[in-house]
């Protein structure tokens, strides 16, 4: 189920499901120490039915309210919409974390549609699991707060009420939730009454209630407030902050805080349709959402999927968080991505390669790569997750010249891995050794990691050049030259007429049958590549990676012509179109149709084609052909402007995690692209100057020191 509406501060992070109830509560980590992930919690009201004497309490999960979430604009302030035509009410609320402290707050306007006065009850469940767990959790209420307090160990969540500027629960209970048989104190809350119960603990749960008076068609306005907090004194300073600053002004300075920070990229969009415009923006700030504070930017946040043996996709993969941090260092948001980088730098091995994927305070996470394979040791790594941390540190350095931020990075980053990626290479053909793939389910030798490996030591050696260092220099950029030397050898497929996306080296052993390895296809024989690897024949859209990282220029024809492959092919050929990861992609399957639907459309796919339409424009014309993508990915999006990982080919339903960080900040980095291209090609007949400009006057003109595009490698 997508999290339509997440908000967030990089300490704390709330997300809702399509029916408007919490379900993941990440805190003092984002990504890290899920307090909510067990089951919903129930958002409801309870009110007279109008021509009745009875009430009705409808929870937000009945169908019979109709709801759209959205956010305000440029912001992280929900917009959301409740109407229940039957009772006669409607209800429209903005969700916010407060942009510094751990406090969210809900605001709630009641309608009342009916002719007579009203008492609305609000009632909402916090259904917590402390730590992750429902195991010795208390639950109570606490008079001197006058809160339901949910505690275990150094973690506190407390949830109250407020009617205008008044602080109250009217009604409350305390229960047992998921233990043998317990459904929860929502069910006690279904007669309109709360029994009071003012503790539990063990597997636990509370209801809280706030009884509002509405005037005939009227209007009522009351807030939720929850705050997290590591010990019941927090709660308490952070309790009298919080009366002191009012729920409204908590509402107040985080909306403006986020318009504030969405607007200081000062972009001119040019010719970017305004929906484009405003996906970009939204997708800026849902990259924000993503991120913990002390750097690990986090795939997703979706406790809703279960990937492998109850697993989730919140952890920080290097190479998502590579291609993100350039996103942010892109839209100048140099901050943010220097966090990552200082991540980065604590996590690294001393060997100079990074482990398959790191929980957000930066300990090794769940991993499904052995470490051996049939009796031989193995690393358990995607090497492009090493050589794309390089890759985006040159772009940073390259656009913001720090160098006394890059000083020590170049030492203890740089330096290990370029010295690892020289090493970790087959003497006899130049290339990298076998690893896994960045879709994580085959092991060989990559097109995307051998491009990626080619991108992050040319960005080493330019390091090395500026810091005088010229043997380094000398040696990475040699190690450079034979990896695309034996990439031309062994990628290039003259008998399909493209390049290939992986080879296995034929005297390697194969992942163990009881591994998470995936082989879906036969490898095959190719005489270009003699006695030393098989070849992986399946068209892949992540060989754009070959002009991407300056393997192979993009008006190689060899690469013209795996380009027009990808984009013939791997098009879905149905009304929601798109491009598909690969052919015949077995994951989250929707059609055996591999024809027309050759696997549901991804949107970073889709938007590597408009990456490729970009690089290759010549004028401003051409740059056109990439706007249809745009378009697409805007009008694909949820009504929210959330991007899932990808979608149902025949009904454009999300697939997988929503929101996925990696397709947002594919969303920023393309559309950055788009207008860097643009600015280059709209130039003055008389003085060459551009006529175009990228940032609004005011700002630093990076492209005044060169053009970024060319010292990718």
């Amino acid at each position: 189920m997508p999290r339509d509406i997440p908000v967030g501060n990089g300490r704390l992070l709330f997300t809702f499901d399509q029916r408007y109830q919490i379900r993941d509560v990440y805190f003092p980590h984002v990504g890290q120490e899920n307090h909510a992930g067990n089951g919903p919690c129930r958002f409801g009201l309870f009110t007279s039915v109008p021509g009745q004497e009875h009430g009705q309490l409808a929870w937000t999960a009945d169908s019979t309210w109709t709801i759209h979430q959205r956010y305000l604009r440029d912001t992280l302030t929900t917009s959301v919409s409740l109407d229940h035509k039957p009772l006669k009410v409607s209800m429209y609320c903005n969700d916010v974390v407060d942009f510094h402290r751990p406090v969210y707050v809900r605001k709630i306007k009641i309608k009342n549609l009916a002719n007579e006065a009203r008492v609305m009850r609000l009632f909402h469940q916090q259904d917590f699991n402390m730590w992750g767990t429902k195991i010795g959790d208390t639950a109570y209420y606490d008079p001197e707060l006058r809160s339901m307090v949910h505690y275990r160990g150094k973690r506190y969540i407390l949830t109250t009420f407020f009617d205008g500027s008044e602080q109250r629960v009217d009604e409350y209970a305390c229960g047992n939730s998921g233990f043998q048989g317990a459904e929860g104190t929502w069910r006690d809350a279904e007669d309109g009454n709360l029994g009071g119960n003012a503790i539990a603990q063990g597997a636990v749960d509370s209801t809280a209630s706030l009884h509002v008076h509405a005037p005939a068609n009227g209007d009522a306005t009351a807030y939720m407030v929850m705050i997290c907090a590591e010990s019941r004194e927090e709660l308490i300073t952070l309790h009298k902050w919080l009366m002191k600053q009012t729920p409204q002004g908590v509402i107040d300075r985080t909306t403006a805080y986020w318009r504030l920070w969405c607007g200081g990229t000062n972009i001119n969009f040019g010719n970017l349709p305004s929906k484009v415009v405003d996906l970009f923006k939204r997708s800026l700030l849902v990259v924000r959402t993503q991120i913990d504070n002390q750097g690990a930017i986090i795939a997703a946040n979706d406790s809703d999927y279960l990937h492998f043996n109850r697993d989730t996709y919140s952890y920080m993969w290097p190479r998502d968080g590579a291609l993100v941090a350039d996103s942010l260092d892109l839209a100048g948001f140099s901050d943010v991505a220097k966090s990552f980088y200082g991540f980065c730098q604590r996590v690294i091995t001393e060997d100079g390669y990074f482990y398959h994927k790191y929980n957000p305070d930066g300990s090794p996470a769940s991993s499904w790569h052995p470490w051996v394979m049939k009796g031989k040791q193995s690393l358990p790594i995607q090497e492009d997750e090493t050589a794309l941390v390089v890759w985006a540190l040159w772009r940073h350095y390259f656009r913001y010249r720090d160098i006394e931020f890059i000083r020590p990075l170049w030492v203890d980053i740089v330096q290990k891995a370029a010295d690892f990626m020289c090493d970790y290479r087959n003497p006899s053909t130049g290339l990298p050794l076998a690893s896994y793939d960045l879709w994580e389910e085959r092991w060989g030798v990559h097109a995307f990691t051998v491009a990626s490996v080619y991108g992050g030591l040319k960005a080493a050696r330019n390091f090395a050049v500026c810091f005088g260092d010229r043997e380094r220099a000398e040696r990475y950029n040699k190690a450079a030259e034979e990896i695309k030397a034996g990439a031309a050898k062994y990628l290039w497929s003259e008998k399909l007429g493209r390049f290939v996306r992986r080879l296995v080296p034929k005297d390697s052993p194969t992942p163990p049958e009881d591994s998470s390895y995936h082989e879906d296809v036969p490898l095959q024989y190719d005489p270009d590549c003699g006695d030393v690897y098989d070849v992986d024949e399946v068209l892949d859209a992540s060989i754009y990676s070959v002009f991407k990282f300056h393997l192979f220029e993009a008006d190689d024809p060899r690469v013209v012509a795996t380009m027009q492959k990808i984009e013939d092919r791997l098009w879905v050929k149905t009304a929601v179109g798109g491009v598909a990861r690969y052919e015949n992609d077995y994951y989250h399957r929707i059609s055996n149709d591999i024809e027309n639907v050759p696997g549901n459309p991804w949107f970073i796919c889709t938007l590597w084609l408009a990456d490729y339409y970009i690089t290759v424009a010549k004028d401003t014309n051409e740059l056109k052909k990439a706007l249809p993508i745009f378009e697409w990915t805007a009008n694909h999006a949820l009504e929210s402007g959330i991007l899932a990982e990808q979608v149902n080919p025949y009904t454009n339903e999300p697939i997988s995690v929503s929101p996925l960080t990696w397709s947002h900040a594919t969303v920023v980095s393309t559309s950055i692209k788009y207008l860097e291209k643009l600015e280059s090609l709209q130039r003055c007949d008389s003085c060459n100057q551009s006529v175009f400009r990228l940032r609004r006057r005011g700002t630093v003109d990076i492209k005044s020191q060169g053009t970024l595009d060319r010292y990718d490698s």
